[in-house]
């Protein structure tokens, strides 16, 4: 009978356990800091080439659901703002896959295109176990982002960010 009692209090602690790991966010917001690089070479269609700029990333995690506000600034010699939200798909507790939807806002040269256009931004989040640093890393695919061609920019991004 113990035995019996002793297995299934170990069965519904481990069923326990795994449900409040799964259910817990992966990290919460974060501020953050890096570099972004276009890696199409627009200087074809329209005098564009590829550039670099600095990054800022901010993240707001929603708690309860598996979505994110994101928004990012490249800082160059223009700057381009890409606001998106995202589903954040948890692969374990420190790390997460994302992919966003939103616009990246241009009006001159920068590693998104020149011109205003929808983007989708796959990416990766990775908290550093034991505090509250974040790297991340993204693609961001700018859809007819170039003034004289409907061509898609892309550009990739990476940084570290202080989780609040």
């Amino acid at each position: 009978m113990w035995k019996n009692l002793a297995m299934g209090l170990t069965v519904c602690g481990l069923l326990a356990g795994t449900g409040t790991a799964l259910a817990q966010p992966a990290y919460g917001s974060y501020i953050g800091v890096g570099l972004g690089v276009g890696v199409s070479d627009g200087s074809v269609l329209d005098g564009n080439s590829r550039t670099a700029a600095g990054l800022i990333a901010l993240r707001y995690k929603f708690l309860e659901v598996p979505i994110s506000l994101r928004t990012q600034v490249l800082i160059g010699d223009s700057t381009a703002v890409v606001p998106t939200i995202s589903y954040d798909l948890p692969l374990n507790f420190n790390t997460d896959f994302y992919l966003g939807v939103g616009a990246s806002i241009a009006n001159n040269i920068t590693p998104v295109g020149n011109k205003n256009s929808f983007v989708l931004q796959p990416g990766i989040d990775y908290t550093i176990p034991n505090s509250n640093l974040v790297l991340f890393g993204n693609a961001i695919f700018a859809f007819d982002a170039y003034r004289n061609a409907n061509t898609t920019a892309t550009s990739l991004q990476t940084g570290i960010g202080f989780r609040f």
